[in-house]
């Protein structure tokens, strides 16, 4: 079964299975704190529970849970390594913390994985005066894929590079449709 809990402070939901679920609201310690009616939409965009203690000798101590953290560390415990050590969402919804969609992944995946911030809106796509430039990290080195007219032509040119390097652990651009202006002033 799954499971739709709202956001404290937002319109979204989090997705959770029924094992999950029902440790979310069966566990001793998350019952007293109110957990699953406590989750909050963190700035990240994941889930997340805080709640502020005032401290025995004064002053106070947040308390942070994240919950795909909690979870993976519970539930997936056993695909946790050294290396993997991050947890992530295959499908890139950090609100989807059922247990199929989550996954441990190692620092280099994961900074692969995270939303670009090209102004092009493509991973590895920048623009230089009226062209595109298609450029891929390996091994903490920035390496040139080639020139192209459009950001899309760029995207799909990294996209190919990242495949043949990363395979499922790179990150692939989802290609916007070109609008029929431009591809009628291709003609």
């Amino acid at each position: 079964m799954l499971y739709k809990v709202k956001l404290k402070n937002a319109d979204d939901n989090v997705l959770l299975d029924d094992a999950v679920y029902e440790y979310l609201t069966s566990d001793p310690y998350l019952v007293k704190v109110d957990f699953i009616n406590n989750l909050r939409k963190h700035s990240s965009g994941c889930a997340v529970f805080q709640k502020t203690w005032p401290k025995a000798g004064g002053g106070y101590k947040t308390e942070t849970i994240y919950l795909h953290k909690l979870v993976a560390e519970k539930f997936l415990k056993k695909q946790r390594s050294k290396i993997k050590n991050l947890v992530g969402a295959k499908n890139g919804d950090k609100l989807d913390c059922r247990l199929d969609n989550l996954v441990w992944r190692s620092r280099s995946v994961a900074s692969r994985q995270r939303k670009t911030s090209s102004k092009c809106g493509y991973t590895g796509v920048y623009k230089e005066n009226n062209r595109f430039r298609a450029v891929i990290s390996i091994n903490r080195k920035s390496v040139h894929i080639g020139m192209f007219d459009t950001p899309e032509e760029a995207a799909l040119a990294y996209n190919k590079k990242s495949l043949e390097l990363y395979g499922d652990d790179g990150k692939i651009n989802v290609i916007k449709k070109v609008s029929d202006k431009k591809s009628r002033a291709k003609r």
